[in-house]
């Protein structure tokens, strides 16, 4: 339903003003014609005001109800709730652009419709609602940033989400993509030679089956323990998937690695611990696989020359290690 705003007397315009945020200290008589002018409009719950893409030549003012503000679509989670005697598209009239979220009717609302040319009659007639409306814009803006700044931690920790363990704490397999042949063209460019570990905890299902999959968490934590503690802080450690891990060591070669991953066997076997002050009781051991980048080689060649390495390992009696 639509119609006129008809204000029959001073006092109606005064309280009826004082509780919108845009006319809070504006005299009455200052915008009084203005106003004659302006519309009221009723809308359903579920009903859209603005959205996103579409054209608006009008600032809502709530009179009673609420709107929701979606962004994305209009079936988004909601971002904010606008109550009685705030505003709603001011911001696409001041910058002459159309909405870039969707505003709906969280209850049925009543509001005040200001058409874009009587507001700036409006802000021309009185100097406090030009203050109000500045201050309405400015809070608008603090809003926006504030959604921006929360929006891009959202991001960054679903960022991190995809690319981390979540039961070691260590890169996974995304992880791996990304970072390994990255490290991998930096030693090629710069002549100096690049190792890859692959360690696989030894009859792990067995473990699980005899002791449960509480357990073989945290088999795989103590593990991933010993590999943290082991490492230089530009080594590259990862879950490759399932009881496999992977370590890249940069600027070193293969006998070096060989001796790296011995110690890392060595520290694992029977003695593991998860970092608490219980140990696993029951010995878990590794085999270890080593192979160094050959010229010209790459991520994919590096790694299936690692894996044949691990299974070499394997087939001489596990707990040991293979280059």
């Amino acid at each position: 339903m639509t119609g006129r705003l008809h204000l029959i007397n001073s006092d109606y315009k005064r309280s009826l003003l004082e509780g919108l945020d845009l006319f809070k200290g504006v005299r009455p008589d200052d915008i009084q014609d203005l106003l004659q002018q302006c519309e009221r409009w009723d809308i359903e719950a579920g009903e859209s005001l603005l959205s996103s893409g579409t054209p608006n030549e009008h600032i809502f003012i709530i009179l009673s109800g609420k709107l929701n503000v979606h962004v994305g679509s209009p079936d988004a989670p909601i971002v904010a709730t606008v109550d009685v005697g705030a505003c709603v598209g001011e911001t696409s009239i001041i910058e002459d652009r159309d909405p870039l979220v969707y505003v709906i009717a969280a209850e049925p609302t009543h509001l005040l419709v200001i058409h874009h040319s009587i507001l700036w009659n409006m802000v021309n007639a009185s100097h406090e609602f030009s203050k109000n409306l500045l201050l309405v814009l400015s809070e608008r803006v603090r809003s926006h940033n504030q959604f921006i700044a929360e929006s891009i931690g959202d991001w960054r920790q679903s960022e991190i989400n995809a690319t981390t363990d979540a039961l070691t704490g260590l890169g996974n397999r995304h992880a791996m993509k990304d970072t390994f042949p990255r490290e991998l063209k930096r030693c090629a460019n710069s002549e100096h030679p690049v190792s890859l570990i692959m360690i696989d905890v030894d009859r792990f299902k067995t473990f699980n089956d005899l002791f449960g999959h509480v357990a073989g968490d945290r088999a795989l934590s103590a593990v991933a323990h010993v590999l943290k503690s082991h490492f230089r802080t530009k080594d590259l450690v990862a879950r490759y998937g399932g009881d496999e891990f992977a370590v890249l060591l940069p600027e070193v070669g293969e006998e070096e690695a060989l001796a790296v991953a011995e110690r890392i066997r060595t520290a694992v076997s029977g003695k593991t611990s998860d970092g608490s002050d219980s140990l696993i009781r029951v010995p878990v051991e590794v085999s270890i696989g080593v192979a160094e980048l050959e010229p010209q080689g790459t991520y994919d060649s590096l790694l299936r020359s690692a894996d044949a390495a691990l299974y070499r390992a394997k087939d001489a009696g596990r707990n040991t290690v293979a280059s």
